[in-house]
């Protein structure tokens, strides 16, 4: 089955708009990178909140996708406009709509 994480990033206020850009601007390597499925998006009702929801391959996958020089990069622009606070949830995949498949 496949590997599911869902987390979720604080921005530094008034730049949660450039964040989620971030990760949406390099979507189309995802595949390659052992990813089925990656929803990118601001929580509502907090201003300051993103949420990522992947499916991947495996934990394998997911695990080795911060070492990409791709992800690299976007993590290494990515930090200065978060507040360091981050939360994460896996979980095994079923099945559904966008899942990977």
């Amino acid at each position: 089955m496949a590997y599911g994480h869902i987390g979720s990033l604080k921005a530094r206020p008034g730049k949660r708009a450039d964040v989620v850009a971030i990760p949406l601007s390099g979507a189309g390597g995802l595949r390659e990178l052992g990813c089925g499925s990656c929803v990118v998006g601001p929580a509502v009702g907090d201003p300051d909140t993103i949420v990522v929801t992947e499916v991947r391959e495996s934990k394998d996958h997911h695990d080795a996708s911060p070492r990409s020089p791709e992800a690299r990069e976007a993590i290494a622009a990515a930090m200065p406009m978060l507040t360091g606070e981050f939360t994460g949830r896996e979980l095994v995949v079923a099945g559904g709509l966008g899942a990977g498949d």
